[in-house]
C-alpha cells in the first residue's frame, strides 16, 4: 500500500459469513448489497453483544452500586475506550457518545454558535454531507456567519489551492469530509488542518465514511473534531460520536442539560461535569454504545491495509466490466478514492435504475445522497451509487454490472 505497511491477506468469503443477512435472497436472487455508504450490514458478533446485554446485564450506567449497573456501566465505558483506540485518540474522555454523526456535527455548532460574530467566517467545501453544511447554516441564519465554499475540481478531487485562498483571519472553522460518500475522494485532512490552523481556526473532520475506509488515526489528522458514526461502521443505529482535542471540547459549552452532565445542582446556580460526560446529558445510548464497542473489535480483526486492497479490486472489476460503455458517465475519478462507484446512466433516471436493478437483487442508491450542492456542481438532478464493504466478493461486483447493463437495456 501506499503508507508501505505491509499486507496480509483478506479472505471476503470468510469475513462474508459473520452477517447473517448477506445468506437472504431479494426478488428470488442472492442479495448483493451495495449500500453500505449508507448504512452496513451487522455482523454476528454485533447481533450477540447487544442481545447478551439486554439479557444478561441491562441497566442504567453510573452511579448505580448494584451488580448489573456495575455490569453494564463497565460495558458501556470499555466500548468509548475500544473507540479511543480505534481512532488513536490520547484519551477515552475525549470520545463523545452521541446518537450519531448528525448529532456530533451539531454539538460542536451549537458551541461555536455562543462565540460568533457577525462576519465570522466558516468554511466548508461542495462535496459535503448535508449534515456538515446545514449547521454552519443555521449559524449563518441566527448569528450572522459567512459560508465560503472551497469548489471542487472535474475528477472529484478538492481544489487545494482555492481552500488554502478562502481561509483567512476571519475563519473560525473549517468543516470537511474525510472522504466523500457521493465521490468517493479521501482529502489530505492534515494538509488541510495545517492551513487552518495557521490562521488560528479549527478543523472539523466529517469521518463518516472515512472511519470506515481510511483508518483515522486522530493525532496525526490533528484535527480539532472528529465525527464519525455507529451504522456505517457495522455497529447499531442510534449511535456515533465526537473526538475532540481536549482544549477543543472544554471551550465548548454543553450542548444540552440534564441529568449525568451536571456536577452539583442548586436552586441558585449548577456547576458541570467534566468530559466527557458534560455532553451526555440524560440516559446515553447504552446498548448502542456497547454494540458498536463489538463492531469495532470484530473490524479490527482485520488488515486495514488488506481490507482496501480488496475493495480497490472490486472497483477495478466494476470499472473494468463497464469500460467502453458511452451511456454511462462515473462522478468522481480522483486517485486514491474509495471503494464508491457513482454514476448516471445516458436516458434513465437514477431511481429508475435503481428499482429495475433491485430486481435482480442488487441493492444500490440512488438520488441527491443528501449532498445538493456536489450534484448542483456537477450538474446533475439525480445519481445513482454503489458503495462497496469488506463483505463485498468478486461475485457481487459481476452481479452489480449485470443488473446494470440489464437496466440499461431495459430503458434504451
Amino acid at each position: 500500500m501506499a503508507d508501505g505497511s505491509p499486507v496480509t491477506l483478506f479472505d471476503p468469503y470468510a469475513a462474508r459469513a459473520h452477517f447473517p443477512i448477506l445468506s437472504r435472497a431479494v426478488n428470488g436472487k442472492p442479495l448483493v448489497y451495495l449500500d453500505s455508504a449508507a448504512s452496513a450490514q451487522k455482523p454476528r458478533a454485533v447481533i450477540d453483544a447487544l442481545t447478551a446485554a439486554m439479557e444478561h446485564s441491562y441497566a442504567n450506567v453510573h452511579r448505580g452500586l448494584h451488580t448489573l449497573a456495575n455490569e453494564t456501566t463497565e460495558a458501556f465505558e470499555a466500548a468509548r475506550e475500544t473507540m479511543a483506540r480505534f481512532l488513536n485518540a490520547e484519551s477515552p474522555d475525549q470520545i463523545v457518545w452521541t446518537k450519531g454523526g448528525t448529532e456530533a456535527i451539531n454539538l460542536v455548532a451549537a458551541g461555536l454558535g455562543q462565540s460568533i460574530q457577525p462576519g465570522d467566517e466558516i468554511v466548508v467545501t461542495q462535496m459535503e454531507h448535508h449534515a456538515n453544511i446545514v449547521p454552519w447554516h443555521m449559524l449563518r441564519e441566527r448569528f450572522g456567519a459567512v459560508l465560503k465554499w472551497a469548489p471542487v475540481l472535474d475528477d472529484g478531487s478538492l481544489d487545494m489551492a482555492a481552500l488554502a485562498a478562502l481561509i483567512g483571519p476571519r475563519t473560525r472553522l473549517v468543516a470537511v469530509t474525510h472522504m466523500s460518500n457521493v465521490l468517493g475522494t479521501v482529502n489530505d485532512v492534515r494538509a488541510i488542518a495545517d492551513l487552518a490552523h495557521a490562521a488560528g481556526a479549527l478543523v472539523l473532520v466529517d469521518g463518516c465514511q472515512g472511519a470506515v475506509h481510511c483508518s483515522p488515526d486522530v493525532q496525526a489528522l490533528d484535527a480539532d473534531f472528529y465525527v464519525f458514526t455507529g451504522h456505517k461502521l457495522f455497529g447499531p443505529t442510534g449511535i456515533g460520536g465526537l473526538y475532540g482535542k481536549r482544549a477543543a471540547l472544554e471551550a465548548l459549552p454543553p450542548y444540552q442539560g440534564g441529568g449525568e452532565m451536571i456536577a452539583t445542582v442548586t436552586e441558585d446556580a449548577v456547576s458541570y461535569a467534566g468530559l466527557p460526560h458534560r455532553f451526555e446529558a440524560g440516559t446515553p445510548p447504552i446498548l448502542e454504545a456497547i454494540g458498536l464497542g463489538a463492531a469495532i473489535s470484530w473490524m479490527q480483526k482485520f488488515d486495514p491495509n488488506a481490507v482496501r486492497a480488496h475493495e480497490q479490486a472490486l472497483m477495478d472489476r466494476v470499472r473494468e466490466r463497464l469500460d467502453g460503455r458511452n451511456w454511462l458517465t462515473e462522478i468522481g475519478t480522483a486517485k486514491g478514492k474509495g471503494a464508491i462507484f457513482t454514476f448516471t446512466v445516458e436516458g434513465a433516471h437514477a431511481h429508475d435504475i435503481a428499482q429495475v436493478m433491485d430486481r435482480y437483487g442488487v441493492a444500490v442508491r440512488a438520488g441527491l445522497h443528501c449532498a445538493e450542492p456536489l450534484s448542483r456542481r456537477f450538474g446533475i438532478t439525480s445519481s445513482a451509487r454503489a458503495s462497496f464493504a469488506l463483505y463485498n466478493t468478486l461475485e457481487d461486483a459481476d452481479a452489480f454490472a449485470d443488473a446494470l447493463i440489464k437496466a440499461r437495456e431495459f430503458f434504451a
